[in-house]
């Protein structure tokens, strides 16, 4: 014990892409498992409530900052078995997600591409089950190796043993039980890239050659970026999305194309079973919140509208407040109240925009 750097008061806003909220109680990095397990016995000999941080890309820090121990996994490394029409990568839990999926594309593997350009890091995209034009993590997942929080002991999950849905996990649902160590993907090395989803077939189409699996990240990176969805300088912070996108059945589908009127036509993809998506961005645009919206320091990125976005100066409350007045607007006009992708640390209410002025 003891070998551990532990800090106090360490601000958490630059360690967020929002770069928003207060600091944490005690913050450690580890970078073996060993360490992580000797950071689970501190905060729980000191009886600190433990709180994950990856990448920063998908949490919302509350002002006040969190009490505990924000625990921040640098696991690293990268292993790539090949055989036969496939190959099995394994990448630490603090592996940069898209250099994951840029080195996999370069290596000639299919499945990730259309995954490229999404901040973060390789552990946190089993839990929310990071999905993006037509394709979800869940879809080329071997296994996931995790700690659990308690007992200290190291296991793997099959896909089947992780809950997968929606934007969500059984890590997601239990996020008290453990932590993502190692992640397993199942790659091919034949074929063609999966492409579902209409702007990127739309646009890798025109070629008329077979796109491979450079060509789809190329397109990918260009939609992400067109959209203000790639962190880079210059670009206002956010989270990415911020609102999932609704599912409905076609009574929910009709309804909300009886509210929308005029004879307009909902945007909305099947996914099966009579069960709809629509996107969370229309619904919104559609309810009075135009792109390029401003409320002080925060506002919604001028390329798209789910992207709640921070210009700087700004305070977790002041997202939030817009966030709830987002809700509202697109529940008055069509029934449907948005579900927040992001997580949400060190309030006193499990959902914060019920208390956020709207």
């Amino acid at each position: 014990m003891g070998r551990l750097h532990y800090l106090s008061s360490e601000p958490l806003a630059p360690r967020t892409s929002l770069e928003l909220g207060g600091s944490a109680e005690s913050l450690v990095e580890v970078t073996s498992v060993p360490e992580l397990t000797e950071a689970l016995e501190w905060a729980k000999d000191s009886g600190r409530t433990i709180w994950v941080l990856g990448g920063g890309s998908n949490v919302v820090i509350a002002d006040e900052g969190v009490a505990g121990l924000v625990l921040v996994p640098g696991l690293r490394g990268i292993d790539i078995d090949r055989s036969g029409n496939g190959a099995v990568v394994v990448a630490g839990a603090g592996e940069t997600w898209d250099e994951l999926v840029a080195l996999t594309v370069s290596e000639g593997l299919l499945g990730l591409e259309c995954l490229s350009g999404i901040p973060g890091t390789v552990g946190a995209t089993p839990i929310q089950n990071v999905g993006a034009y037509g394709v979800e993590v869940s879809d080329v997942l071997e296994w996931v190796e995790i700690i659990d929080r308690k007992a200290g002991f190291v296991s793997r999950l099959s896909p089947m043993q992780c809950s997968f849905g929606y934007r969500t996990s059984f890590f997601r649902q239990n996020p008290d039980r453990s932590i993502v160590t190692r992640v397993a993907f199942r790659l091919r090395t034949t074929g063609r890239p999966v492409i579902r989803y209409p702007e990127v077939e739309k646009a890798v189409g025109g070629g008329g050659i077979p796109p491979d699996a450079m060509t789809v990240r190329d397109v990918v990176m260009d939609l992400r970026r067109g959209k203000g969805m790639v962190l880079e300088s210059g670009v206002p912070r956010s989270v990415g999305s911020f609102f999932v996108n609704p599912i409905v059945d076609a009574q929910g589908l009709a309804a909300v194309e009886a509210a929308a009127g005029d004879g307009s036509v909902v945007p909305r993809y099947s996914v099966g079973d009579g069960v709809f998506k629509i996107p969370a961005a229309w619904l919104i645009e559609n309810s009075g919140f135009a792109r390029g919206h401003r409320q002080g320091a925060v506002g919604i990125s001028e390329h798209h509208a789910l992207a709640l976005v921070h210009h700087g100066g700004g305070r977790t409350k002041d997202l939030l407040d817009l966030a709830a007045s987002i809700q509202d607007g697109v529940d008055r006009r069509f029934g449907l109240r948005l579900r927040p992708e992001p997580v949400f640390w060190g309030f006193t209410d499990s959902d914060p925009l019920d208390g956020a002025v709207s």
